[in-house]
């Protein structure tokens, strides 16, 4: 059985889309009303409802979100909130695109979806610009239409969405619906990034990583500048390319513990390849105190999170006797099928 040793390949550009529906604006004024009285504040939205105002309705909504003073009912907070939006209030009119989206109270239903996140995006409301892009690139309730998905993304990265910018600067990468266009790419990346996006971060370093023949002068430095803004915003890829970039002294001096403070970072947020190199750290002794039980540890995480070379260096461990009780029949079994001599170049998607 082989021991893979060397440090897993960097994880490059993304390959997919921003893969959720956003809802971030689902409880865009939820927090105003948490610590309000409840009861004497119901009868008041109510009564303002039933007069066709339009805040009321949509408190009223989020109220029954919520379970804030009164039962928990998503039924009647989608009324409230269609009601709001009849009445021209743009977050009902999202929030009742939201709901009918998910199925959520009311019958899944990506027509009236869509119907309602126009409403939203025609008042100018980012994320209902950007979920009906979403579901024009996914081809969900309307036929795929790439034209019309970049179109909605833009309006929506226009609105300071993160997230349309990031996927609108994707297009460009990929040549959807729009020309490619590696310097339009790189503009929507920095857009993304500077309102802190961390896969526009993430996507940005790998232009910077690529250099040649992707309309920029390759920069490590900067490249990894990126990964770690990327990380700090929780993207998880941009924290082992960072590790990656300490571990092999890549546009920045070679540290070892700044290596596998990063591998650990995206170890923790269930990236296996993190999880695999912070093991072949404790395996060698590199920037840590050398402990076969961590490394098996880390392994381990690494072959649950389908890193298949997590798998083989468990049960090289399991058929040597490192750091384990020596187990011929458990270095085979629990990872028979999943072994893999070589880790292939990836190109990674996430969000």
């Amino acid at each position: 059985m082989k021991f893979i040793k060397s440090a897993l390949p960097l994880f490059l550009a993304l390959g997919a889309i921003a893969g959720c529906i956003n809802t971030s604006f689902v409880s865009v004024n939820e927090d105003t009303v948490k610590n309000e009285e409840v009861s004497p504040e119901i009868a008041r939205f109510t009564q303002g409802c039933d007069s066709n105002d339009a805040d009321s309705c949509f408190y009223l909504g989020v109220r029954y979100s919520k379970g804030q003073g009164v039962k928990q009912d998503y039924s009647k907070a989608a009324t409230y909130y269609e009601k709001a939006c009849l009445l021209n209030d743009s977050v009902g009119c999202f929030n009742s695109g939201l709901y009918y989206d998910e199925g959520k109270g009311v019958r899944q239903d990506y027509s009236k979806a869509i119907t309602y996140y126009e409403k939203a995006c025609n008042m100018n409301h980012g994320s209902g610009c950007y979920n009906l892009g979403f579901l024009y690139h996914k081809a969900q309730g309307v036929k795929q239409d790439y034209r019309k998905a970049s179109a909605y993304f833009e309006k929506a990265c226009n609105m300071n969405d993160g997230r349309g910018c990031f996927n609108l600067g994707l297009y460009f990468y990929k040549g959807w619906g729009v020309k490619q266009d590696y310097s339009k790419a790189k503009t929507y990346y920095e857009k993304a990034c500077n309102m802190n996006d961390g896969s526009g971060c993430l996507n940005l370093g790998s232009l910077y990583d690529d250099g040649e023949g992707k309309g920029l002068k390759r920069d490590y430095r900067k490249a990894n500048a990126y990964y770690e803004k990327a990380c700090l915003l929780n993207d998880s890829v941009g924290c082992f390319n960072s590790g990656l970039y300490y571990d092999e002294g890549k546009g920045v001096k070679r540290d070892y513990s700044k290596a596998n403070a990063y591998y650990e970072k995206a170890c923790n947020m269930n990236h296996g390849s993190g999880c695999f190199n912070l093991g072949n750290a404790y395996s060698d002794g590199k920037g840590v105190r050398h402990d076969y039980t961590k490394a098996n540890t880390y392994y381990e995480k690494a072959c649950n999170l389908n890193e298949g070379a997590g798998c083989n260096n468990l049960g090289f461990s399991y058929d040597t006797g490192r750091g384990v009780k020596q187990n011929k029949t458990t270095a085979i079994h629990p990872w028979n099928g999943r072994f893999i001599p070589d880790i292939p170049h990836e190109r990674k998607g996430s969000a």
